[in-house]
């Protein structure tokens, strides 16, 4: 048991089983103590193991604006592209942005909805379209 630590544990066990105390002599705790190395515990160790808590990510909703010059096709096009949605559900979300004035294309993490701004954004001043898109927490 070379290296082994003392605890008060470890000296409990070693009583039990006739093992002799190798450790340095323990000062007494309480001056009160006779020195027997008794402190009225029982031995017993207790470790709890906390689990970090992890918080889930905020969410973010990624919005297209309408404008009076942005073809109808055109932001089809940027829907079923960037936010992977079939022809008919591109073609909704692009009614509904036109409709309400704003549409709402997807829910993502923070990193990835402001990935799919920047990506739509640079996709319609490159097609020289005004386009707007932004994200908001939700």
């Amino acid at each position: 048991m070379k290296g082994t630590a003392t605890t008060p544990a470890r000296d409990a066990f070693r009583a039990a089983s006739g093992e002799p105390h190798r450790g340095p002599p323990r000062a007494a705790a309480n001056p009160e103590d006779p020195g027997n190395g008794d402190d009225g515990r029982s031995g017993t160790a207790i470790i709890t193991r906390t689990k970090p808590k992890t918080k889930r990510p905020s969410l973010y909703r990624v919005l297209l604006l309408n404008d009076d010059y942005t073809p109808m096709e055109f932001v089809v096009h940027v829907v079923e592209k960037f936010f992977n949605k079939s022809q008919e559900d591109a073609y909704q979300i692009m009614m509904h942005v036109h409709q309400n004035g704003v549409g709402e294309c997807g829910i993502f993490t923070y990193e990835v909805a402001e990935t799919k701004v920047t990506q739509v954004m640079d996709f319609a001043r490159k097609h020289q379209h005004p386009l707007q898109c932004v994200m908001e927490k939700k």
